[in-house]
Order: structure tokens, then sequence, then C-alpha cells
């Protein structure tokens, strides 16, 4: 078949399924209608087992860790220094933007308790106090 007549045959077929899609009207609409909720209860699911991976299963990955971060500080905008926790050593542990280099090496230790800084309010806290001192004014 040569392509100049299948155009006008393609054009012809298009048409006729347009008006028959027009006569549908109601039956189009519905059939829209059960798309839209065949994707929101395929949505659903999957936000429903992204809760349920991020609630029990990284859990249990966490735990079960061969090597762990014990902590860290920055020491630059790109550059950090981490104690690192493999098997029964701490490796202390440069990292640079393409580098890694182990700057030292000691027992295991029992982390230390966080020491207390100045309290964190959080952000809904910190609103109510700025809007209060803007509106004393």
């Amino acid at each position: 078949m040569k392509r100049s007549a299948f155009i006008p045959a393609a054009g012809l077929w298009l048409s006729a399924n347009a008006s028959a899609a027009v006569e549908t009207g109601a039956a189009s609409a519905g059939s829209l209608f059960q798309v839209l909720l065949g994707l929101a209860l395929v949505l659903g699911l999957m936000a429903a087992l992204a809760w349920a991976l991020k609630r029990f299963g990284a859990t249990r990955a966490a735990g079960s860790a061969v090597i762990k971060v014990v902590g860290g500080v920055s020491v630059g905008g790109r550059e950090r220094v981490l104690i690192v926790e493999a098997a029964d050593q701490w490796i202390v542990v440069g990292v640079a933007p393409g580098r890694v280099n182990a700057l030292a090496t000691m027992p295991r230790q029992e982390a230390p308790a966080s020491v207390p800084g100045p309290a964190t309010k959080n952000f809904s806290d910190w609103l109510k106090q700025t809007m209060e001192k803007r509106n004393s004014r």
C-alpha cells in the first residue's frame, strides 16, 4: 500500500472513532471515573506500602548494620570528621569531596551522653513568639 493512500485512510478511521466517542459521552464519563478510581486506589496502596516499610522495615535494617556512624562534626564547608564503628573498633575518618581518609583507630568505647546545649524550640513556638512580638509594637 502506498503511503499517500494510507494517510487518508487513517484520517477516515480517526474521524469515525471520534464521532463514535461523541455519541457515547455518558459511557466515556463512566470509564473516566473508573480509571480515576483505579488510579487513586493504586496510589493509596503505594503510599500505604511506603509507610509500612518505613515503619517496620527500616528499624530492623538499621539495627543489624555491620558498620555504623557513631558521630561526626563539620570542620569546613564540605569537610567532615566522622567516627565509624566496625566490629570492636572505632575508626576516625576524614571525609572531603572525592576523598575518605582514615585518621586514627581506637578500641570501641561507650558513646558519650549527648551534651545538653541550648534548648531548641520547635518552629510553631518560635513563630508564635515572633508574631506576638510583632503585634505588640
